[in-house]
C-alpha cells in the first residue's frame, strides 16, 4: 500500500474521507504559498467543518418539510409598504425561537404570511434549530389517521419535539371537537418548551371561538399569547397585484370601427 493509499485508508476510518475533495489543491496551495503544516492543517479542517455544516443544513430544510424555498432575501417588500418590515426583520434573527416563544402572523390572504412563516423557519434552519412546517389541514389530518393505528402519541411527539413548528392557514374553519382537543394538547406541550409559528386569515382576537368550548379556549389561548409576538400582516394582495389583467376582447358580433 502507497502512502497515499494509506492517507486515504486512514481518513476514511477517521471519517474524514471528505478531506480528499480539496487534498489535492490545498496541497498545491501549500507549496505555492510556502504554508506551514498548522496553517495548511487548518485550511483542511475548515474545508471539512464547511462540508459538514452544508449536509447537516440540508437536512434540517429536508426534515422541515418547507413547501417552497422561501428566504426574506427573495421577500418583495415594496409590493405593500404596510407591511411591519422592521418587526420581520427582527424576528428574522431568530431569537424567539432560543426564547421558546410564539410568533402569530394574522391578516387577509396573500399579504405573504405563508412565504414569511417559511422564510422565518429557513432562517431558524440556518442558525442550526430543527423545524417543522406543516398546514393546518395536514395537521388535523394526520393526527385523525394516527388515532386510527394508535400511533397518536408518537406523532404528537413529534410535532412537539422541534425546535420550531410552523402551523400555516390555521382557522380557516371552525374546529371539530377532536381537532379543537388536538390543538389544544400542541399548545400544552410546546408550552415554554418550544417555538411555535401559526399563521391564519383571522385575527388573534377572533382565535377562541374556534374551539368551540369557552374553558378550552380560554386555557388553549392563555398560553399561546403568554409569550407571543403578534404580527398583524394588512394591506393588498400580492397575488391579485401579480395577476396581468387581461385584455378586453372584442365582441366578434360587433364590426371593427374603420
Amino acid at each position: 500500500m502507497t502512502g497515499t493509499d494509506a492517507l486515504h485508508a486512514t481518513l476514511k476510518k477517521l471519517r474524514l474521507s471528505g478531506i480528499l475533495e480539496t487534498l489535492d489543491l490545498r496541497s498545491r496551495q501549500a507549496g505555492d504559498e510556502n504554508l506551514s503544516h498548522s496553517e495548511f492543517l487548518f485550511r483542511l479542517l475548515c474545508d471539512e467543518v464547511e462540508r459538514r455544516d452544508g449536509r447537516q443544513l440540508e437536512q434540517r430544510l429536508r426534515r422541515a418539510n418547507f413547501e417552497s424555498h422561501r428566504t426574506l432575501e427573495d421577500f418583495d417588500w415594496r409590493f405593500n409598504p404596510k407591511l411591519p418590515k422592521e418587526k420581520l426583520l427582527e424576528l428574522g434573527t431568530c431569537s424567539f425561537v432560543a426564547k421558546k416563544e410564539v410568533v402569530l402572523l394574522c391578516g387577509p390572504s396573500g399579504t405573504g404570511k405563508s412565504h414569511l412563516a417559511q422564510a422565518l423557519g429557513h432562517r431558524a434552519c440556518r442558525i442550526g434549530h430543527s423545524v417543522l412546517y406543516t398546514s393546518a389541514h395536514s395537521f388535523f389530518t394526520s393526527l385523525r389517521a394516527a388515532r386510527a393505528d394508535n400511533s397518536y402519541d408518537r406523532l404528537l411527539l413529534r410535532f412537539g419535539s422541534v425546535d420550531l413548528l410552523i402551523l400555516d392557514d390555521l382557522g380557516l374553519r371552525p374546529l371539530a371537537p377532536d381537532e379543537a382537543m388536538d390543538l389544544y394538547e400542541l399548545i400544552r406541550l410546546r408550552y415554554e418548551r418550544g417555538a411555535m409559528l401559526c399563521t391564519s386569515n383571522r385575527a388573534a382576537s377572533e382565535w377562541g371561538a374556534l374551539f368551540g368550548d369557552a374553558l378550552l379556549a380560554s386555557a388553549a389561548m392563555d398560553r399561546l399569547l403568554h409569550h407571543a409576538h403578534v404580527v398583524v400582516m394588512d394591506g393588498p394582495s400580492y397575488r391579485t397585484q401579480r395577476t396581468p389583467k387581461r385584455k378586453p376582447t372584442q365582441d366578434p358580433t360587433q364590426e371593427a370601427t374603420p
